[in-house]
């Protein structure tokens, strides 16, 4: 008989509807394993065990008819994303007490669908790098293999879904930040298109770079997140793209993206690095399984190269450069002083050049590939990293190039705003998992969605489980055993 985490987040979902649980209960069993495995992998800086009661409850009073996909189902929210009430640390020892009083939108429209969140999840400090290893909490640890990071800045969401925590997770990508740790512990990671996702309420955009999203170990409870969040708020600077009919979920279920043509290449965009055979390997495998579900996969040169890198610098200097009080400066870490430290030097002249010219540098991009409907590509330059790999070095600079050199293509995609996913389709020889990229074009993300739907079935799934998912079930929690009677 399944254990409640066994369960997919739609499958807990319909089994709450059913009568054959209830919210509380996958709470509990969900808490539970947190209790025992939260620290272990790094998942969490915050658990709100009482709050999720408290939630859970007020699910299982809502009747059936008026219940979404998700729920009833467990959950959690980054640490960079605003929450009320509830600590926020922002990965960072500089706000180690602080406590927002508002919901950020997309925590709000979670909440508004019947998700019930467990607390707030393990970031890198300010989201400013691809690891999640800071002071407020443990390193983000991958769950396949604990050595290995989880990846960031939403490494400790990837760990809790990787870990059987929750089946679902909050995440936000301003240069990878879902894609990564969705590649690095075989998930399923979304970066929406620019404007799908509210931002608000507080805060500038950022250039649009960042935006909220979901990950998850299917692609259709990735797709039933993202309808909880993708509600349009109005003031939000960027026009959302069409809703599709039914919905996202309803896309993943169809799996029917047509006839496509997908353009494939492995050169790194951000660096001129060696990519991994692993990788490369990964991304053969996606186009073979594309070719044989009926699509045109064709080779086609990458569209941005790594002489645009001063560009992206420049840029992720300058997102650094979040609002910290002055006397608490001196807690954040290396990395984080040096990025705002560069930050701090670059002119507001400077910066609308920067602007300018990357978003030239997109155009042409976009005329290179505009013959694809999807492109393909791997996801990482290597298929993992130990803790501690790029702080070995005691200088931030070193530690910065080393990230640009692992994670040499998602970025690119948050510049163009472009909807990407990363797909667990690859393994290493030890049974690590390896992602690849998929991107669609602007405003295109049901064909994104659905397309990865379709390779998700041609792959026989891959909804797969570390070791450590195993040992902590719901023995004790009183009755969450899944498929007993209803009473």
């Amino acid at each position: 008989m399944a254990e409640p985490h066994d369960l997919t987040g739609l499958e807990q979902a319909a089994a709450v509807a059913r009568g054959e649980l209830s919210s509380v209960e996958l709470v509990e069993h969900h808490l539970t394993r947190v209790d025992a495995l939260g620290d272990t992998v790094g998942a969490f800086v915050t658990v709100t065990p009482e709050r999720a009661r408290d939630a859970a409850r007020a699910a299982d009073a809502v009747p059936v008819a008026q219940r979404g996909p998700l729920h009833g189902v467990p959950t959690a929210i980054k640490d960079l994303t605003l929450t009320a009430r509830v600590r926020t640390t922002f990965g960072s020892a500089a706000f180690a007490d602080f406590v927002p009083p508002v919901d950020a939108d997309v925590v709000r429209l979670m909440a508004a669908a019947g998700l019930v969140s467990l607390g707030k999840t393990t970031t890198s400090e300010l989201g400013c790098s691809l690891y999640s290893e800071g002071l407020v909490a443990p390193p983000a640890r991958n769950p396949w293999d604990l050595a290995y990071t989880a990846g960031g800045s939403s490494g400790g969401a990837a760990a809790a879904v990787a870990a059987g925590l929750v089946p679902v997770a909050q995440g936000s990508d301003g240069g990878g930040s879902l894609r990564i740790p969705a590649a690095l512990c075989g998930l399923v990671g979304y970066k929406p298109s620019r404007g799908l996702v509210s931002g608000g309420p507080i805060g500038s955009g950022a250039f649009g770079l960042p935006t909220h999203g979901p990950i998850g170990r299917t692609v259709a409870d990735v797709a039933a997140l993202l309808d909880a969040m993708a509600v349009p708020v109005p003031g939000e600077p960027y026009l959302p793209p069409p809703r599709p009919d039914g919905g996202y979920l309803t896309v993943a279920r169809r799996a029917a993206p047509g006839r496509l043509r997908i353009g494939r290449f492995d050169a790194p965009m951000l660096a001129d690095e060696p990519v991994h055979p692993d990788c490369v390997a990964a991304v053969d495998r996606a186009a073979a399984s594309l070719t044989a579900a009926g699509h045109e996969v064709v080779e086609v040169d990458r569209p941005l190269g790594p002489a645009v890198w001063p560009l992206f610098e420049t840029l992720w200097y300058v997102l650094a450069l979040a609002p910290v009080p002055p006397e608490r400066e001196s807690e954040l870490l290396p990395l984080t002083r040096f990025l705002r430290s560069r930050g701090a030097a670059v002119g507001a002249g400077a910066l609308m050049a920067t602007l300018g010219e990357i978003q030239a540098q997109v155009r042409l991009g976009a005329r290179r590939t505009a013959h694809c409907d999807l492109l393909l590509c791997p996801t990482l330059a290597a298929p993992q990293a130990p803790v501690g790999w790029f702080t070995a070095d005691p200088d931030p600079a070193v530690d910065f190039d080393r990230q640009r050199r692992f994670s040499p293509y998602c970025a690119v995609f948050n510049v163009t705003g472009e909807p990407s996913v990363s797909l667990p389709v690859g393994r290493t020889a030890t049974d690590l998992p390896v992602g690849v990229l998929l991107t669609g074009r602007y405003g295109d993300d049901a064909r994104l969605i659905a397309t990865a739907a379709q390779l998700e079935n041609c792959s026989d799934g891959w909804d797969r489980h570390p070791a450590i998912w195993r040992g902590v079930g719901s023995a004790n929690v009183k009755g969450s055993g899944v498929g007993r009677s209803a009473p």
